[in-house]
């Protein structure tokens, strides 16, 4: 590519509501400008590597024997009916209805369309297992769409649907997938990590996230110092080393407390270190009548609440709720801030108490009186009947799960997640073939995500410095730059640059040749800012010499290289890299 015929749109200044540094960087570099809140337009530039994650995806996935297709992004809102998500999945979800006064969505996902598909075109036991993917744009109107394309309302997707006639063969291409996906992220050059992790609002009984490592990650990711565990901090589960509480030896004492609304201010104001004391929360729950109840949450005053383990409990109001200030008064006579999980039972609220709480002795809490707290509490002798469940976010320092080390934490960008959905949809949407005995039998399904347009924001993330974008070679718009020196004004450098050009073009390089008319730093500036790794430097002085001027840009290092052994040179460095 010649840059005179390239759209340049680099800026000097990013723009004030750009945060992240990705964000940024795509704007400066003239990857992406914004038409609207979360909406972009891609450029030449950005969609140049869009593409290659693309294709390096799609690489990947028929490797793994996935059949390409492409499916409406428009979907009829009966198949949402059908599967019990038209009002389930909310506002995230756009609908809209046609001239014809019917109702659609803009899809933020596809399991209804490709069960429809599936339900049609499968009959047989004998076709499957069979796995269908896309590479496709996506909608989901994002309450606040932000960072640029990391959390914008449209994105690209790639997403995968496997079909199977029983778990143990979901599993198995559920194993072919996981692989897959480490092929794609090691081929681009990412530092990530596969975790467990929750199935949220698509459903199933088990799958992963992928996460690129990032201090600008919007997710906490537990791993164990010592061993292969990982998880994200919604789904870790929180180990308590100590199997039982200390023997009680304080008596319980009550005390004022005056405007200590806060854990720590109690802890404070008695001069208690804090994991000496529990916090007492209400949230809404069910009853087996379906009336509604509430339920009380115990906590060690350090911790802090998992509202998806907390959402799992049978009893507890789905989505997670806290009981109003109303509430909490009408039930106990104080207000948020004095609770304590001593005489709550006999008020008829359900006490959970999480396991690392369980085991403090003489602790703190709410008197259930306002301004006042209540120490030397203890389980069993002051407060029976409770149940004990893990309702915390692990922290640094746990046991890992698998019983091997200690918990680290570390933020990570989402940019894949697996399911292993099983026969939510299929039943929904009575999907089925015939078994070999000529019964019907409902299909297992695996879903499989990748965020394409997310995965350029995440590489940015982990690889740029003060110049620039760093990319990973793999997915870099262009390989080499040619810098050229009075392209306009020297028949020399002219005819060296087009000559090199036309080398490395055909050879299959991606070759920049930067023949505009602009001052050496301006081009220097932009070769850095674009993250262009190999550049070479052609001019009049070192054309006297037999000579170009090499930089490797990851490094700065650079060296000079005999004209006639450029092409050479650049491809060795290439295959090195």
């Amino acid at each position: 590519m010649r840059a005179s015929n390239y759209l340049f749109s680099t800026l000097r200044d990013a723009p004030t509501d750009a945060v992240v540094t990705s964000h940024q960087l795509m704007v400066r570099a003239g990857m992406i400008r914004q038409i609207s809140k979360g909406l972009y337009t891609w450029l030449p530039t950005g969609l140049r590597v869009l593409k290659k994650v693309e294709n390096i995806v799609r690489d990947e996935m028929e490797k793994a024997g996935a059949l390409e297709v492409m499916m409406p992004g428009v979907q009829p809102a009966e198949l949402w009916e059908e599967s019990g998500r038209w009002q389930k999945y909310g506002p995230e979800l756009l609908r809209m209805k046609d001239r014809h006064n019917r109702d659609y969505c803009l899809g933020p996902t596809h399991e209804e369309v490709i069960t429809e598909l599936a339900r049609n075109e499968l009959t047989s036991y004998k076709q499957l297992p069979i796995n269908f993917f896309q590479i496709q744009t996506k909608f989901r109107d994002e309450v606040r769409p932000r960072f640029g394309v990391m959390r914008s309302r449209e994105f690209i997707m790639k997403d995968a649907y496997s079909f199977h006639s029983n778990s143990d063969s979901l599993r198995q291409t559920y194993d072919v997938m996981h692989q897959a996906y480490c092929n794609v992220f090691d081929r681009i050059g990412l530092d990530y990590r596969p975790v467990q992790a929750d199935t949220g609002s698509i459903g199933g009984a088990y799958s992963h996230e992928f996460h690129v490592l990032a201090q600008s990650g919007e997710d906490d990711i537990a791993f164990s110092d010592s061993s292969e565990f990982a998880a994200n901090v919604e789904l870790a589960e929180a180990v308590c080393s100590k199997k039982s509480p200390d023997t009680p030896t304080q008596e319980v004492s009550e005390e004022f407390t005056p405007d200590c609304k806060t854990i720590q201010k109690v802890a404070d104001y008695l001069k208690l270190p804090v994991e000496k004391t529990v916090k007492t929360m209400l949230v809404k729950g069910q009853g087996p009548d379906e009336s509604e109840t509430i339920v009380a949450l115990v906590l060690r005053g350090d911790h802090n609440i998992n509202e998806v383990k907390v959402e799992k409990i049978d009893g507890v109001l789905s989505p997670f709720e806290f009981a109003t200030e109303q509430d909490i008064v009408d039930s106990i006579g104080c207000t948020p801030g004095s609770i304590g999980p001593q005489g709550l039972k006999e008020k008829g609220i359900r006490v959970i108490v999480d396991r690392s709480a369980a085991v403090i002795s003489d602790f703190c809490a709410g008197a259930n009186k306002d301004d006042y707290h209540v120490t030397g509490l203890n389980w069993d002798r002051d407060i029976t009947d409770f149940e004990t469940k893990d309702i915390r976010n692990v922290v640094e320092g746990d046991p890992s799960p698998d019983g091997e080390g200690h918990i680290v934490i570390k933020r990570g960008i989402e940019v894949g997640h697996i399911f292993q959905l099983g026969q939510q949809y299929s039943e929904a949407l009575r999907a089925s073939v015939l078994d070999e005995n000529g019964k019907a039998q409902t299909m297992w399904m695996g879903c499989y995500g990748i965020g394409v347009s997310r995965i350029v924001a995440a590489a940015i993330e982990q690889n740029f410095d003060d110049k620039g974008i760093l990319w990973p070679e793999s997915i870099t718009p262009f390989s080499v730059a040619i810098i050229a020196m009075n392209y306009d004004k020297s028949e020399a450098v002219r005819d060296e640059c087009d000559h090199l050009y036309n080398e490395l073009k055909q050879l299959g390089i991606d070759v920049l040749l930067d023949d505009r008319k602009e001052r050496p730093g301006v081009k220097f500036a932009d070769c850095e800012l674009l993250g262009i790794p190999h550049r070479l430097v052609v001019g009049d002085k070192g054309l006297k010499n037999n000579s170009l001027e090499y930089k490797y840009r990851k490094t700065g290092e650079g060296e000079d290289v005999p004209k006639d052994e450029a092409v050479k040179f650049i491809r060795k460095v290439l295959q090195a890299n």
